[in-house]
């Protein structure tokens, strides 16, 4: 067993917010390995070579700071940083529009420049959030669809969903069905490859969407193209990748829908813009300023080096170089092309929220924020400053997985992030909430605290590493109020106590799943629907679960099964499933739940039963009720079965009926068991 941490290095730890052990469960305490924490503290730019030293200058440098590089003030309360500072230290305040105010005024929302001179003469600058003491509720309580856009085809789809089916989900929700928004997977843009990684959550850029996403003939451009006969064999190849898919059971096969469209969007560039399009991506251009032309360069030298920044030519690896300025230069025409896909993706993405407010819808597109970037990715070249180099993040052994978790997925230095006053955060969550009603943030623990694990040890051997919460959480109320946006939680599995009490104190919704919610400090039975919170989003299911027809029969026991992935005997996991949807069942009779639409159905029919369980959802305070939009015509296959890499076809699978067959948006829009089920959830 490796040894824990002495108490020099373990002090010296703390003081970084670097933790040395970790609590599993409530009555157990694991401490973290000294190489683990040696490692992270390195990873902060830390020598704990000698604990004593480093540790005496650590404190001397907390003894002598007159300010944190980054302070927070919630409006309507006064400053607490004041309280740390000497008596009689003056305090000048330059506000984000320039104007000079002191701590006693009524500071705007914003980041502004702090400075505190003490009366011994020392000076601090600081960087200063002030943020409303809490984030826009739901307006009302609503219901709305949660999919997967590439498994959402359309009779007008090129072999995956596209931002086109996206609007039209939302119009037609909206409008005919009542619906409060649309959720889906992560949209942003993905490492290039052959194959690509097909996980949207493990992406190249959050910052920008991925141009597979684009509607290619909602482009005004498309319709100009001068040789329309060189749109001929495209079209008819989109025509066969559909037709794959919907007709003869193929998987979604992303890298052959972004070849075929990247060849078209090549023909379409070549059509000029005309001055208003001009104009508009002037001013595109401009808004995106460095971080636009990173992604935009990386783009351009993955096209010429590959995707993996890290073996490029050692000059082209600092996107601040000489080399890379050069090489930019040189490839300026495919770095236009880059920007050009960008603007064109983020102005769909605009429309398709637009549409569902227009259609009725009170938020509209819930956008989904992945808690990282891969390793090889363009956010992790342009922004290599601000993540801990060496580090992967992941999480902890548990009851479920004694091995622990390795996300591969580079974490962000929480030093860095408090000395530029967190600004590659902000301009992330600006830049989703331009186009968002609502956003998802996955791993919302993260803004706490990050599982850390050193590359090429396993992840046993990582240790916590904590994050200004207040402060990210400051960031996130700011813009999110700003943009007048919804911010759900995903705070599934092991929380730290006080986390989710924090998150509601500032308006993030959290998220509940019927399988998991059980009276876990009473009887372990199912939770009873009135005391379920509500501050949440409520739902059956989820991308990384069965979906619910799978969970009621217990196919998803064999299904992992066939896969080798049980870790007991099949008839004990057999056995557990069935109890544990037979406590649920019989709480939904129990409470005159378990009943077909208009009372006709077959109560134990797998249809009445689906009902049943949203019917229950909607009995809960929760102000945003969630279907999975498989769920509407019997899906039985998970989008993504955590586990697996290879064994299973994770994130290339269409909707389907409960027969395997692919279903088109149109199907949906006409299925009568789609129309029985959301007739539960719009029943007065």
């Amino acid at each position: 067993m490796a040894a824990p941490p002495g108490p020099e290095l373990s002090r010296l730890a703390e003081s970084y917010g670097v933790g040395t052990s970790y609590q599993p469960s409530p009555d157990r305490t694991v401490a973290a390995s000294a190489t683990a924490v040696t490692l992270a503290l390195a990873a902060l730019g830390v020598d704990a070579g000698d604990p004593a030293a480093a540790l005496a200058a650590r404190e001397r440098e907390l003894r002598e700071r007159l300010l944190p590089p980054t302070v927070v003030c919630w409006s309507g309360s006064p400053p607490a940083f004041v309280a740390d500072l000497p008596e009689g230290t003056r305090l000048r305040i330059e506000t984000e529009q320039g104007e000079t105010r002191s701590a006693a005024d009524q500071l705007p929302p914003g980041v502004h420049r702090l400075t505190a001179t003490a009366p011994d003469g020392r000076i601090a600058d600081a960087h200063l959030i002030v943020a409303p003491p809490r984030l826009p509720a739901p307006p009302g309580r609503s219901y709305g669809l949660l999919v997967q856009l590439y498994s959402l085809l359309s009779h007008r789809s090129w072999g995956m969903g596209d931002l086109g089916d996206l609007a039209e989900l939302t119009s037609w929700a909206g409008r005919a069905l009542g619906a409060g928004f649309v959720q889906v997977n992560p949209l942003h843009a993905a490492v290039p490859g052959a194959p690509t990684d097909p996980s949207p959550y493990r992406p190249s850029s959050r910052r920008f969407p991925d141009p597979v996403h684009l509607r290619i003939e909602d482009i005004p451009e498309y319709a100009q193209v001068a040789d329309s006969e060189r749109l001929r064999a495209p079209r008819e190849r989109a025509e066969r990748l559909r037709e794959a898919v919907l007709e003869k059971s193929a998987l979604i096969d992303r890298d052959a829908v972004w070849e075929l469209k990247r060849e078209v969007l090549e023909l379409v560039r070549e059509v000029p813009l005309g001055p208003g399009r001009r104009a508009a991506y002037a001013d595109y251009l401009a808004e995106g300023g460095e971080a636009l032309e990173d992604h935009a360069t990386w783009c351009a030298l993955a096209e010429v080096h590959g995707s993996d920044w890290r073996s490029w030519p050692a000059g082209l690896r600092d996107p601040r170089s000489a080399e890379t300025a050069r090489a930019r230069g040189e490839l300026m025409d495919r770095v236009d092309f880059y920007s050009r896909l960008a603007w064109l993706t983020e102005s769909q993405l605009g429309a398709a929220q637009r549409v569902a407010r227009e259609a009725g819808m009170p938020v509209g597109v819930v956008h989904d924020l992945a808690v990282g970037v891969h390793p090889e990715g363009a956010d992790a070249w342009a922004q290599q400053a601000y993540f801990a180099a060496g580090m992967s993040v992941g999480a902890p052994p548990d009851a479920f997985n004694a091995r622990g978790q390795d996300w591969g997925l580079p974490p962000w230095r929480p030093d860095r992030l408090a000395e530029s006053g967190y600004a590659p955060y902000r301009q992330l969550l600006r830049a989703l909430f331009r186009y968002a009603g609502a956003l998802r943030i996955d791993h919302v623990m993260g803004l706490f605290r990050l599982w850390w694990v050193p590359q090429g040890r396993p992840p046993t051997e990582g240790t916590y590493v904590r994050y200004d919460a207040e402060a990210m959480l400051a960031v996130l109320v700011l813009e999110a109020s700003r943009a007048g946006a919804v911010v759900i939680g995903e705070d599934l599995g092991t929380v730290e106590p006080g986390v989710r009490e924090v998150l509601r104190e500032r308006g993030v919704q959290g998220t509940s799943v019927l399988w998991f919610e059980r009276d876990w400090e009473g009887d372990g039975r199912p939770l009873p629907p009135e005391r379920w919170r509500a501050d949440c989003l409520a739902t059956a299911t989820t991308h990384d679960l069965p979906p619910t027809a799978s969970r009621l029969t217990g196919e998803h026991v064999e299904l992992r099964d066939g896969l080798g992935l049980l870790t007991r005997p099949l008839d004990e996991e057999r056995a557990e499933a069935s109890a544990d949807t037979a406590e649920w069942l019989e709480l939904l009779a129990r409470l005159g739940l378990l009943h077909g639409t208009g009372g006709g159905a077959d109560p134990s029919s797998e249809e009445a039963q689906i009902q049943a369980v949203h019917r229950f959802l909607l009995h809960t305070p929760a102000r945003m009720v969630g279907i999975w939009l498989p769920d509407t015509v019997g899906d039985r296959r998970p989008q993504n079965l955590p586990g697996t890499w290879d064994q299973y076809p994770n994130w290339r699978l269409p909707i389907a009926d409960g027969e395997g067959r692919a279903v088109t948006l149109e199907d949906l829009a006409a299925s009568p068991r789609l129309h029985a089920l959301v007739e539960v959830l719009r029943a007065p």
